[in-house]
Order: C-alpha cells, then structure tokens, then sequence
C-alpha cells in the first residue's frame, strides 16, 4: 500500500470491513459527532475574525475522524488527554458546544470558568483531563495515569493524543520507554497532520515512518489511516483490548491532515493550495457519509439533518457565549486551586493568598 500522504486511503468511502466492525449505529453516532465538530469549529473561526474569541485559536477541521473514532472505542470510565488542538475531543467526551464555546469566549459558563480558553477545555468528571498547551508536557501525565490504574489494580485505559511536533524530545522518549518497563494500560495516539505549526515533518524528523518509533521501547507500533473514522475505531480498539486485558502500551500514528492553518492566525503559506484540495478528496466527513449512504444504514435527508442541528447547536453555543457574564473580579482566584485564593480589590491589583 502506499501511505505517502493523502494516498494512504484508497477508496471514497470508508474501509468496509471496519465500518462493518464498527456497525450501522456506531457509524451513525459517528458522522453526528464529527458533523458537531465540524460546524462548532466553523462556527468558532467566524467568532475568532469577529474579535468575541481572542488569544490562541487551534482548529480541528479535517481531524475529526482521529477522536471521534478513537473515543468510540473507549469505556466511560476510561481517561482522555491531548494537547492544545482540543476542542474535537472535549466536544466528543464531556463539554457540551455551549459550555466549550463559552470558553472560547472566556466567560464564567465554559467548561473551565473562563480560566482556559482554546488550549485548556476540561470536563474531568467524564476522564476528560485537557487540553494542554506545553507541547508534550501531557504525555507523561498520561503515563502517570496509567501507573495508577495499574498500582490501584483498576482496569481503565488511559488514551493520550498530541501532534507528531511533540515527538523529538524527551518527554516522549521517557513516557514511552517506561509505559513499556513498567507495562502500563496507556494507548499513545500521534496526530500526524504533516506540519508542526508550519514546519513539514520532513523537515524536523530524521525518521516520517513515526510509529516505527514504537520499535525502541520493545512497544507496538501501528499506523492509521486518520481519515477513516472506522478504521480509527477499529485500530484504536485493539489497542485498547491490549491495554485493558495484558496492560500493554501501543503506540499509534494516525496519519491525517488539518485543513486550516496551525491557528487562526496562521495563513498556512508552507503548503500549496492544491495539497489542501488533494486532501479534501479524503474528507473523513464525506468518506463516512458515503459508507452510510452505501451500506443504507442512513438517508440523504438523515445526514441533512443531523447537519442542520450540528448547524443550530454551533449558532445556540455562540449566542449562549456572547450571552453570558464574564468572571467577576471578585472570583479571580476561584477555580485555579482546590483552596481558592483569596481577593482583595480594595487593598492589592494582585491576587492575596487567605491565610
């Protein structure tokens, strides 16, 4: 098969022996989920250029596929964390189009307080844990999480997602060399979407075969077409079945591709505007929808649908945003620590921690 680029999907529409595995309900939930991603984000990018979001902004538009499938394989007591292009997978498990884009926007009702913004959505109490903006400082928190679940003899899965810009450094070389020592429940998933903000993987990476990498830790090493939200499903669930049943790591490149700039402030002038249409013939969306539409496990009129209400939800989210009040001043230390520091406005312009 050759897997350079866009050419490692053959077909237009899904793998069918996954999509199989995957089945006619699952896919359905699949092409929803990955429509409310894509709508929200087309939504968040029209509130960005309207100045209502402001810092950074990192879309997931073309990506959707890697979490929607990947989390269709997981538990609901299974642990996610990713890095800082994480609005697709906080959609996925636990914030809600409303609460996410009211962090976007900053305001008390996000899923964070208005404490995170576009890097740090949170819905801890579904194991979703971030949304972190250091590059690769999540990967070994992941590897933390694993490590108590094997020590608290629990059988959850730990599922930990970040951009193949994190690989050269040592965070990733520690975690994974001591998920293998120590065999812990963990399932490390690269997003390899070719450019590191506007740096080509050629460029930065002695080795582009990424999963290889896996070789060096005596780990598993899978590549995935990141576009075919069945065969995510399917790869990621084996890796998750190691993970839960022989506490064995694996390490997952799924190749895939952003449509849109690193972040809303980026013109993406590193690649050429026909790279961005060759990869726009395997988008995961309609790849999906044609695997529905082939298989008659949905209508045309069905995915129409669930497109208009993906549509709506985006639009309620924004004006559910705009509509809410901002973070008191009063309430500035809420929310950061267990303890929350105290404030006084009348005596300091800085936070006073309560003795």
């Amino acid at each position: 098969m050759n897997v350079v680029g866009h050419k490692l999907h053959q077909e237009d529409r899904c793998d069918d022996q996954a999509a199989e595995q995957l089945g006619a309900e699952r896919m359905r939930q699949a092409i929803q989920q990955m429509l409310q991603i894509r709508r929200f984000e087309e939504r968040a990018a029209r509130e960005y250029a309207s100045g209502r979001i402001s810092g950074f902004c990192h879309l997931y538009i073309g990506q959707e596929a890697v979490a929607v499938g990947a989390l269709l394989a997981t538990r609901e007591t299974d642990h996610v964390i990713t890095a800082y292009r994480d609005h697709g997978h906080a959609l996925v498990r636990g914030c809600t189009p409303r609460n996410a884009m009211a962090e976007l926007f900053g305001k008390v009702t996000g899923c964070a307080h208005g404490r995170g913004g576009s890097m740090h959505m949170f819905a801890a109490s579904s194991g979703f844990h971030g949304g972190h903006g250091i590059v690769g400082a999540h990967i070994p928190l992941a590897t933390g999480m694993g490590w108590a679940a094997r020590y608290q003899g629990r059988d959850d899965v730990t599922l930990c997602f970040f951009g193949e810009g994190a690989l050269n450094q040592g965070a990733f070389y520690e975690s994974l060399n001591l998920a293998s020592l120590w065999k812990l429940p963990v399932v490390y998933v690269v997003e390899n979407n070719k450019y590191a903000m506007g740096t080509a993987l050629e460029r930065a990476s002695a080795v582009t075969d990424l999963w290889k990498k896996a070789e060096g830790f005596a780990m598993e090493g899978v590549l995935l077409d990141g576009m075919d939200v069945a065969r995510t499903f399917v790869t990621v669930g084996e890796a998750i079945a190691r993970a839960r049943t022989e506490s064995r790591p694996t390490f997952i490149e799924a190749r895939c591709y952003r449509f849109r700039g690193h972040s809303m402030s980026d013109p993406a002038k590193y690649r050429t505007p026909q790279e961005v249409d060759d990869f726009k013939q395997v988008d995961p969306i309609q790849l999906c929808r044609a695997s529905l539409l082939f298989k008659g496990w949905a209508s045309e009129a069905e995915i129409e649908a669930w497109d208009e209400a993906a549509l709506e939800a985006a639009a309620d989210a924004a004006t559910f945003a705009k509509d809410s009040p901002q973070p008191r001043l009063e309430d500035v230390g809420m929310y950061v620590y267990s303890d929350p520091m105290g404030w006084r406005p009348d005596e300091a312009t800085f936070p006073h921690r309560r003795d």
